[in-house]
């Protein structure tokens, strides 16, 4: 019900390594859940999601998957007429947040033990009817995944833009690229969907969102976690409560990758933040100066000259200099965590445009082409880390409904 009722889920399918997952096709038009829409997709806001979802797959982000897009030869009525397609899309399964909330609202408890011990079995087979308080560790192995998932988010400057319950996926996948984008220039504020007026889902709210999300899939559970509602509550808060220390500690391990720390102090949490802090008021690109500092290029941060910037780059290297490990080390975490590109706004608009009015897929085709090797560094992914001109209207992106 929280969604617009066009995704339609044909069924599972056992991949040749013996993996199984769900197919879907998204657009293919309404369903019982379509409330007032129509229940198609238009070919940009597909092609969109291909470009993102396939993307953060290359990033080694846990992700749904685009199997195809396909033109239906219709013309779905947004604001302009537009040509249609659907999305074909593969998950590890299609269970959310949503569904569990679904099935607690309308549903008995049974039921709710149905969903919960399939969903056990499909995405936690290690815990069997053995394990004490099974629904317990389901919740705790969700709060788990997402606190990994969102943490790979921020390290990438990925917004997602839509985060409601039903799009979170218990298996710690994510799912549903509508008005999602990356972020140029470091702002926490930053937000890019045409609908979100009070940054909700910004991108410096995102780790809270999550935290909301899964206190409302501990409420679905209550009643599985403990005969006694009171303790039922008291499992859940302790297990919700947990999800910030968990994705904190997630958050800091890759940034710290980043920087190519490879040992712990307990001031390098002071340094990230000090660097972060002079990137916002400088407004530098948050991937290109990862990938200066990556190749030790700071004059190509686009914070060089600056006071601020000077100072924390002396207390970087009297960090890394007191590191046992090697400089080779160090500089090969840093290729392996800071990507060479990642889909620009630009660039992904440039090549929708082309397909989508002219037919032309052969940007769209170099671009996945390149984002497929995200951490190759090759010289021909140097001009896609290009930044875009300045305009003075902020990027703004739709869900296409």
């Amino acid at each position: 019900m929280l969604g617009d009722g066009r995704a339609l889920l044909i069924g599972e399918q056992i991949t040749p390594s013996g993996e199984r997952c769900d197919i879907q096709l998204k657009g293919s038009g309404r369903t019982p859940y379509s409330r007032g829409g129509d229940g198609r997709a238009a070919l940009g806001p597909m092609l969109r999601e291909y470009i993102i979802s396939e993307a953060m797959h290359a990033l080694g982000i846990p992700t749904t998957r685009s199997l195809a897009v396909t033109t239906t030869g219709e013309t779905v009525i947004r604001e302009t007429d537009l040509p249609g397609a659907i999305l074909t899309r593969v998950a590890a399964s299609h269970l959310r947040v949503g569904t569990f909330q679904y099935v607690s609202n309308w549903g008995t408890v049974e039921d709710l033990r149905v969903l919960a011990d399939y969903t056990l079995q499909r995405h936690f087979p290690e815990v069997d009817a053995t394990t004490p308080n099974r629904y317990l560790v389901l919740l705790q192995e969700v709060i788990k995944r997402q606190a990994s998932l969102i943490a790979h988010w921020q390290l990438v400057g990925f917004v997602h833009g839509v985060m409601n319950t039903d799009n979170m996926a218990i298996s710690g996948e994510t799912i549903d690229y509508g008005p999602c984008a990356f972020m140029d220039a470091y702002d926490p504020a930053t937000v890019f969907s045409s609908i979100d007026r009070q940054g909700r889902y910004a991108y410096g709210n995102q780790p809270p969102i999550a935290g909301w999300n899964l206190a409302r899939f501990a409420e679905t559970l209550l009643p599985l976690l403990h005969d006694d509602p009171a303790q039922a509550v008291e499992l859940a808060q302790n297990a919700v409560s947990d999800f910030a220390a968990l994705y904190h500690a997630d958050w800091l391990a890759g940034m710290r990758a980043k920087l190519g720390i490879c040992s712990e102090e307990p001031q390098d949490e002071s340094l990230l933040k000090d660097l972060l802090s002079v990137m916002h008021k400088y407004r530098a690109d948050y991937t290109n100066t990862f990938l200066a500092l990556t190749f030790d290029h700071p004059e190509d941060t686009g914070l060089a000259g600056t006071p601020a910037f000077a100072q924390w780059y002396e207390v970087y290297q009297a960090r890394l200099g007191r590191q046992q490990a090697p400089k080779a080390a160090s500089l090969q975490l840093m290729r392996n965590s800071n990507p060479a590109l990642i889909p620009r706004n630009h660039r992904v608009e440039a090549a929708l445009e082309a397909a989508v009015k002219e037919g032309d897929y052969g940007e769209m085709e170099q671009l996945l082409r390149l984002l497929a090797t995200p951490y190759a560094h090759s010289p021909e992914q140097a001009d896609y880390s290009t930044l875009p001109a300045e305009s003075p209207r902020p990027y703004r992106t739709f869900c296409g409904t």
